[in-house]
């Protein structure tokens, strides 16, 4: 009798477990797939406000090598994030 009590024990917290493990595994994956909108976003916003983010942090000379190493950098973080959304799911 103590042997199937065991048993039924085990079995509820096997379930219990599983439960948490299946939440833990959908909270992860949601925050991976906000970290990753996230950075998709702000490669965008930088590719689009390259010149105007420039002119106000940047005071040197030559604005339009700068834009472009902006730009760049925001073309490789937008497809970063996007990589993480489309393998996230």
């Amino acid at each position: 009798i103590s042997f199937h009590i065991f048993l039924t024990l085990s079995t509820k917290n096997n379930k219990i477990r599983k439960n948490k493990i299946k939440e833990v595994d959908k909270m992860m994956h949601t925050i991976v797939l906000i970290l990753g909108t996230l950075i998709c976003l702000v490669g965008v916003v930088s590719i689009y406000d390259a010149r105007i983010i420039t002119a106000r942090m940047f005071g040197f000379g030559d604005q339009n090598e700068a834009t472009l190493g902006l730009k760049m950098i925001g073309f490789v973080l937008a497809i970063i994030g996007a990589l993480i959304i489309i393998f996230n799911t």
